[in-house]
């Protein structure tokens, strides 16, 4: 595939075929995916490679407590774990979500799911001492995260970025022996999809894109 169809088509896949991801094609892609940026080079991410059913599954019911909220929040209508808008959902909500195994079965259903880390000690934080959220420690993590799924996607293959499991990082820690300096970044299941997306929804340029100032003109052809 040529890097622009990649790109523009690169979707969550999250129903799989039976079809497997080798040792050598995953090899392939995180070949690839290892060229991506990192603060100041560092390259702190880790990578597991998860084919066991047992830890799979294992990972997928650490990933309930996370989605219990954000179904609860969505059927809210809320943007779900956002702390700008600290959540108004009541623990009977929580109680009574639906749908939460068919939420978290890619995870134990997919052929193999990566576990991502990133060493702390090796991330930019530029803005820790803000007050805010952090945003910029992900740049140590997520291009090599992207980078894997759009090699998938170009090998045939798809995946997503999920982050359901982070609510229960202690556990998700003692279940593979991750460090305690690392950091638990997202849960990657792979396969091969049911379905491969041509077409994704994505805002145009002028929507978020503006000249010289945040409120400017919009830039545009």
């Amino acid at each position: 595939m040529e890097y622009d169809d990649v790109v523009r088509t690169t979707f969550a896949a999250r129903d799989f075929t039976a079809d497997d991801v080798s040792d050598d094609d995953l090899y392939r892609i995180l070949e690839t995916a290892r060229f991506a940026p990192s603060g100041g080079n560092r390259q702190g991410a880790h990578v597991v490679v998860i084919r066991d059913p047992v830890t799979k599954r294992a990972l997928a019911d650490l990933s309930r407590t996370g989605g219990r909220r954000y179904l609860a929040q969505k059927a809210a209508g809320e943007n779900p774990w956002n702390p700008v808008h600290p959540t108004a959902v009541t623990q009977s909500e929580l109680d009574a979500v639906r749908g939460l195994g068919a939420f978290v079965a890619p995870i134990a259903d997919a052929p193999v799911v990566l576990v991502v880390t990133v060493d702390l000690a090796s991330v930019a934080a530029l803005d820790a001492d803000l007050d805010r959220i952090a945003v910029v420690p992900g740049g140590s993590v997520y291009p090599l995260i992207w980078n894997i799924l759009t090699g998938a996607r170009a090998a045939g293959f798809g995946g997503t970025i999920t982050t359901m499991a982070v609510a229960e990082e202690p556990a998700v820690r003692e279940l593979l022996g991750i460090p305690e300096h690392h950091a638990l970044a997202a849960v990657v299941p792979l396969g091969r999809p049911v379905r491969q997306l041509t077409r994704l929804r994505r805002a145009e340029v002028e929507a978020f894109v503006t000249r010289e100032k945040f409120d400017g003109s919009a830039f545009g052809r």
